[in-house]
């Protein structure tokens, strides 16, 4: 029986000149290169009664994106803060009730490079094995990783193991309650939900034979037109395997069989990042604890979490 050889190559190191929007036959959705575009995100406070705090993520640049802030619309006192491990950085405001009513809006030019396999460096590969609140590492996810990934040899043929098997068990399905919270028990139990479940169900499963895995949450720009609203976040997953980490989006592969082996390996360009990790810690910390993800705002008044009016919008520069 032949063995699978899986090759993944480096991410370039510079950003390519200009903004790319290739779009591959048979590949709908997909922007590979590089992207360029501005992006919106607004908040619409509600009225305001009593003691108001709100925790939004402020976007930054790394590897793979470069963001150049062109307004940071704040019209209430705030701070900056990053949460403890893994450095995102983070709006704080307090609202006081002559607040109700206005609007916060971040905007934002980003250039971003498609995403392949990239070196880990110096990566605390410890951190990405330890369970999270809602995604723990138990027998169970020990014995469904194990089988999944039977014979397999190394960490990249086991994870894509893994990834096969989120795609064949899970189906994309936000109906009920219980999906969106990024609860791997929830998504092995019902085996539906939505981007964060499956995620979060693959990188327990990961973390439970030994694979480190972590999260990162943001938005896809739409590739079929140039300017408009966002519905929603968008997240995604990465492993780590010879030393280097495999970005994986599952839930699109699910959505879109022919692109499987594509999202096992790649994150398109038109993507923006806004946090990494789980379990945020921050200071001042909500009255409900670590943040369990961050991309919407997170609002408590009076001890009780609000969600307010959020938009994302964008515009692709160059188009």
């Amino acid at each position: 029986m032949m063995k699978l050889t899986m090759r993944l190559v480096l991410a370039p190191a510079l950003f390519l000149a200009g903004a790319l929007t290739i779009h591959a036959a048979g590949e709908p959705g997909i922007i590979k290169g590089a992207d360029e575009f501005e992006f919106v995100y607004r908040v619409k406070l509600p009225e305001i009664t009593g003691t108001a705090r709100i925790w939004i993520p402020l976007a930054k640049t790394d590897a793979f994106q470069t963001v150049s802030v062109e307004e940071l619309n704040i019209p209430m006192k705030w701070d900056k803060v990053q949460d403890r491990d893994y450095g995102n950085d983070i709006c704080v405001v307090n609202a006081q009730p002559q607040d109700s009513g206005k609007t916060i809006e971040l905007r934002y030019k980003v250039v971003r490079k498609e995403k392949a396999a990239y070196p880990a460096g110096n990566a605390d590969a410890a951190r990405y094995l330890r369970p999270e609140k809602l995604v723990p590492v138990n027998e169970t996810f020990k014995t469904l990783a194990e089988k999944a990934a039977a014979g397999k040899t190394d960490d990249l043929e086991r994870a894509k193991a893994l990834y096969d098997h989120v795609i064949s068990r899970m189906r994309y399905d936000k109906s009920g309650t219980g999906w969106g919270r990024g609860d791997a028990v929830y998504a092995c139990d019902a085996r539906t939900g939505n981007c964060s479940d499956f995620h979060a169900y693959f990188i327990a499963l990961s973390r439970s034979i030994n694979i480190p895995a972590r999260f990162a949450i943001g938005a896809t720009i739409p590739a079929d037109k140039n300017e408009g609203k966002i519905e929603g976040y968008h997240c995604w997953a990465e492993f780590l395997a010879d030393g280097q980490w495999v970005p994986v989006d599952i839930s699109e592969a699910w959505k879109n069989p022919k692109l499987a082996d594509y999202y096992f390996g790649h994150n398109p360009a038109n993507r923006f990042e806004l946090t990494k990790g789980r379990d945020l810690v921050v200071d001042p910390e909500p009255e409900s604890g670590p943040i369990n993800f961050l991309v919407y705002p997170l609002l408590e008044m009076n001890g009780e979490v609000i969600k307010p009016e959020t938009t994302f919008e964008f515009r692709r520069i160059g188009a």
